[in-house]
């Protein structure tokens, strides 16, 4: 893993094409994949990006992360075979808890979705909650970029009005 003197980027992006497995009969991405398409991102992002791979975190210490509550806002479709990318940042961190913001754009920088994720710590052989080690927590600290709006909606409110703007 990254040490904090290390960290360039806060907001990480990728890229990922719309897969036909995942469309629907119109060829739109179906509603209930776009979540896989953002923790897959996600997942590569911080690997990547921090070399930090979470699986390896739980085989090696027991600890991993669950989903607590998600937030999902479908803006405009994603197509089949369409090139989207996805950044994500860390938007609040607490002792147990980790708040990730995820958004979708087409090439043109128009939002397709946006996706509010939290997660919780938890210690997978005791099947409970537990808080992030001191190293842990310095490290989210560092990344976390917190966004203006507490809530969900004014958030969509503003990235829209901000890519129209634009």
């Amino acid at each position: 893993m990254i040490t904090i003197d290390q960290i360039t980027s806060k907001i990480l992006s990728g890229k990922a094409i719309i897969r036909f497995q995942d469309c629907d009969p119109y060829s739109h991405l179906n509603n209930g994949r776009y979540i896989d398409y953002f923790m897959n991102a996600r997942e590569d992002q911080v690997w990547k990006d921090y070399d930090f791979n979470i699986y390896d975190y739980s085989r090696n210490t027991g600890l991993g992360w669950v989903v607590t509550q998600n937030q999902i806002a479908y803006v405009r479709p994603a197509l089949l075979m369409e090139e989207v990318t996805i950044e994500s940042q860390l938007i609040d961190t607490k002792l147990k808890f980790i708040h990730v913001e995820m958004r979708m754009y087409d090439a043109e920088k128009n939002l397709k979705s946006l996706l509010w994720a939290q997660f919780i710590h938890i210690d997978i052989r005791k099947g409970r909650s537990t808080e992030h080690g001191a190293d842990l927590q310095a490290i989210f600290d560092a990344v976390c970029e917190p966004v203006e709006e507490k809530d969900f909606n004014e958030r969509l409110k503003t990235l829209t009005k901000r890519v129209s703007s634009e």
